[in-house]
């Protein structure tokens, strides 16, 4: 029973097999063949190379240059290839619901007359690659119902009766074939932009790479936002209107251009003359219709009127500052190998570069007075890394002169700039050095100005940059200024204070042994275990929170005269392991008294430092200091007793 069926499903199988690559195919070559003969014209219909639509008096050329298509009669344009492609794809798909033959006519007793193809009003000549010779279609009367078309195949032979869409779109006018668009060249291609004025001033932007830079006028660096933009804002614009009547020569764009516009592409340029005006723009206008042409010989002749927004005009006219890079830098911090910052009367800074591994940059800091160098200083990586940020983020409020004077320049206080900062970038192997020099002029204000050594441009700025780039080391200097190995531990602990030989410890703790600090405290109470195990934790990794000098000095001022330290934080480190067994240190951090809610002033001699230290050690030092000696709120006095009412 089993092997029954499985040779009935096999049978099955090799016929279900043999219709599909048999039998099926014999289907769709018929169908093919059916569909093909239902087609009015056959496949040189693909390779159509121009059209001549004919309907009625109007005639309208129509002719493909490379893969675009143009008018070339009555007036040579650029055509909408959407509206040609809709022509296109209606004669490659054009299918007769019917068909009968010239020569069966006297037959039926009718003739080409009663049919409207004996002189037809309408047709669409085509030509091809492969035939120059024009392949016609003539287009005769409208069937009874007013769907459907007679037409005469091109070889006469044969009348064809077809959707009428056919002759709605041969009656399309030649206005409505032709395209809006003036600049065809995209964004990503425009390789430069030029802009001429009436007054000759010629204007040049090219490309360089991922980033735009003037040529002419003046070489300088040009917005890339604001210059791709206004490539944009030109490639919207569309023709308006097509302008029949003679224009007198001083509203003809050819011959009265009041901007010249030319982008130019890959092997390719394009250029629209804007002339006056069409009428005069009311003071509140959002756009300002202009007479324009576009400069190119076979479109040279056709004067139309193009719509141009205000702000996009207000570009173009003034474009030598409206495109113009407003940031002053552009800098990729991967590459920034130093910053050396100058101030009058004061030694040179210079911030250099150590180590780049991975995401961690590492930095140092040096002054320098003549031939004088201090010792290097570690500096702070995010500090710096935010100077730069600043330097990107400095733009120019104004563009006051691309020729200044000297007395220009002196006025504005270049003779002695308020800061030098000169950037080093490499890349690759070679270094680039830039100078910018900001000066405050003799009214000191919120406005600073700037120039590059190696340029005339003077730009306005806000003065505040100066405060963000001070010249003291201290500025600089690495916050981080000891961290303890993950092998160190904390065996012991003192707050002493200091000014008497006698006085007790505010607070000691050493640990016996093998003892942790959790048993250690474990008879504290909360406030002063929450207080001595954020003591420990911020010297295990000790931070600034500000530097109050460059050096370490033996007193402090905290707001009046010199005064000895007040406090002494001392703390016993041991780092376990190594080929020498346990090795034992000691830090000590001198401490100022605490100054207002916020402020007190650390001092550690070996570091060779003075500082601020940070909020939640200044808050676990009150505690420890302060605590035993606060005497805690108020309290409040009991209410008067109220006498008893007779």
């Amino acid at each position: 029973m089993r092997t029954k069926v499985t040779l009935i499903l096999i049978f099955l199988n090799v016929a279900l097999f043999g219709f599909i690559f048999y039998v099926r195919p014999k289907f769709d070559i018929e169908e093919k063949i059916k569909a093909t003969r239902t087609r009015v014209l056959g496949p040189e219909s693909a390779d159509i190379q121009s059209l001549t639509l004919v309907a009625g008096p109007q005639t309208t050329a129509l002719a493909r240059r490379g893969e675009a298509w143009s008018i070339t009669a009555p007036f040579n344009w650029p055509a909408n290839p959407h509206a040609v492609s809709s022509i296109l794809k209606e004669l490659q798909l054009l299918e007769h619901e019917t068909s009968f033959l010239v020569a069966d006519l006297p037959k039926t007793g009718m003739t080409l007359a009663d049919y409207g193809l004996d002189h037809p009003a309408a047709s669409i000549a085509f030509t091809t690659t492969a035939t120059p010779t024009p392949v016609t279609l003539q287009l005769g009367k409208g069937t009874t119902d007013g769907n459907r078309l007679y037409i005469l195949s091109p070889d006469g032979e044969r009348i064809h009766v077809v959707n009428r869409r056919l002759a709605t779109l041969l009656a399309t006018p030649p206005e409505q074939l032709r395209s809006d668009e003036l600049l065809s060249i995209p964004v990503f291609e425009v390789r430069s932009f030029n802009l001429q004025n009436a007054a000759n001033l010629r204007i040049r932007v090219r490309r360089d790479g991922d980033r735009w830079a003037f040529e002419t006028p003046i070489d300088a660096r040009a917005s890339k936002t604001a210059t791709e933009l206004t490539i944009a804002g030109l490639a919207a614009l569309r023709a308006k209107t097509f302008v029949t009547e003679a224009l007198a020569p001083e509203l003809t764009p050819a011959t009265s251009a009041s901007l010249r516009i030319t982008l130019e592409g890959n092997n390719r340029s394009e250029t629209l003359l804007l002339g006056a005006p069409r009428s005069t723009p009311a003071a509140d206008a959002t756009e300002i219709e202009f007479y324009a042409q576009i400069e190119k010989s076979d479109y040279k002749s056709v004067v139309f009127t193009v719509s141009v927004p205000k702000p996009l005009l207000d570009q173009l006219s003034n474009a030598q500052k409206a495109l113009r890079e407003t940031h002053l830098y552009s800098l990729d911090p991967r590459t920034v190998t130093s910053i050396a910052l100058r101030a009058p009367r004061q030694p040179e800074l210079s911030l250099q570069r150590v180590d780049a591994s991975g995401e961690t940059i590492t930095w140092q800091s040096i002054t320098r007075s003549g031939e004088q160098a201090s010792p290097t200083q570690p500096a702070d990586a995010g500090l710096v890394r935010q100077l730069i940020d600043n330097l990107n983020n400095l733009t120019a409020a104004e563009f006051l002169s691309d020729a200044p004077s000297r007395a220009d320049e002196e006025a504005w206080g270049f003779n002695q700039p308020e800061r030098e900062i000169i950037v080093t970038t490499t890349t690759g192997s070679t270094p680039q050095t830039t100078t910018l020099r900001i000066g405050v002029g003799a009214n000191r204000g919120p406005t600073a100005y700037a120039q590059f050594s190696d340029a005339h441009f003077v730009y306005a700025i806000d003065a505040e940059i100066l405060r963000k780039i001070p010249v003291e080391p201290r500025a600089w200097r690495n916050r981080t200024l000891r961290e303890l190995p993950a092998g160190a531990r904390i065996t012991a602990l003192a707050i002493l204070p200091l000014g008497a030989t006698d006085a007790a410890p505010l607070y000691q703790r050493q640990l016996d042994g093998a003892q942790t600090w959790d048993d250690a405290l474990a008879t504290e109470p909360a406030e002063r275990q929450a207080a001595i195990r954020t003591l420990l934790a911020q010297l295990r990794q000790l931070r600034a929170k500000n530097f109050a000098g460059d050096h370490f000095t033996a007193t402090v001022s905290t707001g009046g005269p010199e005064r000895p330290w007040s406090y002494k934080l001392v703390a016993t480190v041991i780092l376990e392991g190594g080929a020498a067994g346990a090795q034992t240190s000691t830090q000590e951090i001198l401490l100022s008294d605490r100054i207002g809610g916020t402020t007190q002033l650390a001092g550690a001699q070996d570091l060779d430092a003075l500082f601020e230290i940070e909020q939640p050690f200044t808050d676990a030092l009150w505690t420890l200091i302060y605590g035993p000696r606060d005497p805690g709120p108020a309290s409040t006095p009991p209410a008067p007793a109220t006498a008893a009412t007779p």
